[in-house]
């Protein structure tokens, strides 16, 4: 499995500030449905339905919040990167300014984990991070996201 696969270019978008973690899984939202026209309501719901169960700020400014939902056929992701970091309620209690929202089938089983720990991998690494956090252009993140190479569990 390839990051490459799971995030379109579309999918990709830079945000100045938002005011809240509800205001960040609306925009993921739309931005899922805007390249893969899954249905916005369907996917916050997805999200706020997960983060019910315990928040995905996994500390260093990055969230990975995602969900399991009927109506899609293949794992998608997006990605948000704002400008002034949000409250979250991360593990280390820190704001989030790297948001990779995920987005698997119902039935996806182990894809979905597969997924989920090459995104983690992805973003535990720091020149990734750096890169991310350089670079403002939607096309150059996604590029960076892509092409990364995530260190392989031992």
């Amino acid at each position: 499995m390839e990051l490459s696969k799971l995030l379109s270019p579309g999918g990709v978008r830079v945000v100045g500030q938002l005011t809240s973690k509800k205001r960040l899984f609306q925009e993921l939202g739309e931005l899922v449905s805007s390249c893969c026209g899954l249905s916005s309501s369907v996917a916050v719901d997805g999200l706020q339905e997960r983060e019910s169960l315990g928040p995905t700020g996994v500390g260093h400014g990055i969230a990975l919040p995602h969900a399991r939902l009927e109506d899609l056929d293949r794992i998608v992701g997006v990605f948000i990167r704002l400008e002034k970091p949000l409250d979250y309620d991360s593990v280390d209690r820190q704001p989030v300014d790297l948001i990779f929202g995920l987005f698997a089938p119902k039935d996806s089983g182990v894809d979905h984990l597969k997924a989920l720990a090459l995104v983690s991998r992805t973003m535990r690494d720091q020149s990734v991070l750096a890169k991310l956090r350089a670079n403002t252009d939607p096309s150059k993140l996604h590029a960076i996201l892509t092409e990364a190479r995530a260190p392989q569990a031992a």
